[in-house]
């Protein structure tokens, strides 16, 4: 009973991870589980922290649209990319062009770039997409 308690007690904690991502929302959740329950907590947690993460994306629920508004209103040329489009695509080294993001999206170490008409968030150093923003 107290484990189940536990669980839905740290669940109700871990809106926070919604804006984080996977490993951000897996590391909060593991020491918000820790603190409540011990260390099966911690591995509660961490399971529910990184599939929060991973369900709401880098941005989260609450600045997706607020960022696809931003990045029409740019209106950036966008990139044709055949093939699919997804989370862990490499963009080819050269023919796009990456933008800073504002600051008030707080996503320090990110650019962004339209690719087939949708934003999409990218690792400069790898050019990597982690987020694609419909």
């Amino acid at each position: 009973m107290r484990l189940a308690t536990s669980t839905l007690l740290l669940a109700a904690g871990l809106t926070t991870a919604q804006a984080q991502g996977p490993a951000r929302g897996a590391a909060d959740g593991a020491a918000r589980g820790e603190a409540i329950a011990g260390p099966v907590g911690a591995v509660v947690g961490g399971a529910i922290g990184a599939a929060v993460g991973t369900a709401n994306g880098i941005l989260g629920i609450d600045r997706r649209e607020r960022f696809r508004i931003y990045a029409a209103g740019e209106r950036r040329p966008s990139f044709r990319h055949e093939g699919p489009l997804r989370v862990g695509t490499v963009l080819p080294p050269g023919g796009v062009v990456y933008y800073d993001v504002p600051p008030e999206f707080a996503l320090k170490g990110y650019n962004y770039t339209i690719v087939n008409d949708h934003p999409v968030l990218v690792e400069p150093g790898t050019r990597r997409v982690v987020e694609v923003i419909d």
